[in-house]
């Protein structure tokens, strides 16, 4: 299925009369931001090992905000490569009595349940990911859910916004710490590479671009 017919389809579920401001402002979809950390690059073959969702709200003016953080550390799944390199980088440690992981299943439906909860409320059909480069994000959550056989993805399964492209084009900037710092948004280096904090400057950026670009009147509030 291409992607302009999945976008008729989607269009033409909604529900008649006068439609969410956040339905309308994304044309059904709810931006829910994403980040996962894991055990390598491959989505195929390497662990999830924390992942985290924000919802996006939207005020009576048509402003985005970060709405809810949903976040859980991820048991392994059987048989998951894990590269040594990648924990150093992220400072996960698999054995801290602390870490109280749970299962990939568990952790999705929590997830699943919570963004399917929230595109009902926006009276929107379906969420779509957004990420500091999306695609890497995407990638390990439809793996994911391959491997646990859910079925309920709220999920768009191939579109995304990726902020480390929407990043360059307002700021000159790619990397999220940089990139947040030329928004003028905290960022704690010491703090980076959890998927929780991640997370969330990622909402705070994607919102600070998006709430810029209407400022300057690039978009306008009207049904389609």
């Amino acid at each position: 299925m291409s992607e302009d017919l999945y976008d008729e389809e989607l269009d033409g579920s909604l529900p008649p009369g006068p439609r969410h401001p956040m339905a309308r402002r994304f044309r059904g979809y709810l931006p829910v931001v994403v980040d996962v950390e894991c055990g390598g690059f491959n989505p195929a073959t390497d662990a999830l090992l924390e992942i985290a969702a924000v919802t996006i709200g939207i005020d009576e003016k048509g402003f985005l905000f970060p709405e809810h953080t949903h976040f859980f550390r991820v048991e392994p799944f059987e048989g998951a490569n894990i590269e040594a390199a990648a924990l150093e980088f992220t400072g996960i440690k698999l054995d801290h009595p602390l870490r109280m992981a749970v299962a990939e299943e568990h952790a999705l439906h929590e997830i699943f349940r919570s963004v399917r909860k929230a595109v009902k409320a926006n009276g929107c059909k379906r969420a779509i990911l957004v990420g500091h480069n999306s695609n890497f994000d995407l990638a390990f959550l439809n793996a994911a859910v391959t491997r646990t056989g859910i079925k309920r993805n709220p999920f768009h399964p191939f579109s995304s916004f990726d902020t480390a492209t929407l990043a360059g084009l307002a700021y000159g900037q790619t990397v999220l710490a940089k990139a947040c710092q030329a928004a003028g948004i905290e960022f704690d280096g010491r703090e980076a590479h959890s998927a929780r904090y991640d997370t969330e400057k990622t909402a705070d950026l994607f919102c600070g671009i998006v709430n810029r670009w209407k400022e300057l009147g690039g978009w306008q509030d009207f049904d389609d």
